[in-house]
């Protein structure tokens, strides 16, 4: 069966946008505390994330110098964001403080009780008219690098960033429109 442009254009609605893009991000409550947090700007500063990647493994089962593949357990992958530096270095601060907290840098104590320093983060995907067209909430969210910054005299018309990569303990998404969808079944 041919299939024309005309097909295509009728399938079409014009193409989710990667640069349309929100992410939210909760702070555990001792470093709100200490450093004060404006939500508006943690969340226009981050310049790059990504949608949470699916990932099931794959068991391969021999039998006759052939591998049966069954399906495995989920796994979930490590998820990382780009931050812009302002001068003032307000999100890379927060960061290390969050990191700080869970492992101090002078000793190997930890400064908050429990699993408190999990915090559930959000990435929401936006029509062009800003409006959400998928939410991933991603669960029990914990930072675990913070990538350098390189320094160097011949970088010009530049601004800094860094990244910061984050375990969590799984993700659930929910579709615009479409009540009570949690990806789970």
């Amino acid at each position: 069966m041919r299939q024309s442009i005309s097909d295509f254009k009728s399938k079409f609605s014009g193409g989710a946008r990667p640069n349309l893009f929100e992410v939210k991000l909760f702070w555990p409550d001792t470093v709100r505390a200490a450093t004060g947090t404006d939500a508006l700007t943690d969340t226009l500063m981050i310049k790059a994330a990504s949608l949470p990647p699916s990932v099931i493994n794959t068991i391969e089962v021999p039998f006759r110098g052939r591998k049966l593949k069954v399906a495995g357990d989920r796994t979930f992958e490590s998820w990382t964001i780009t931050v812009i530096n302002d001068t003032n270095m307000v999100l890379r601060n927060k960061f290390e403080l969050w990191m700080d907290l869970v492992s101090r840098n002078s000793v190997n104590l930890k400064d908050l009780p429990g699993l408190s320093y999990m915090q559930d983060l959000y990435v929401t995907q936006l029509d062009s008219e800003q409006e959400a067209i998928k939410e991933y909430q991603i669960h029990d969210a914990f930072p675990v690098n913070i990538s350098a910054i390189d320094l160097n005299y011949e970088t010009n018309d530049a601004v800094e960033e860094f990244t910061v990569e984050f375990s969590y303990q799984y993700w659930t998404s929910r579709q615009a429109g479409v009540e009570d969808y949690t990806g789970i079944r």
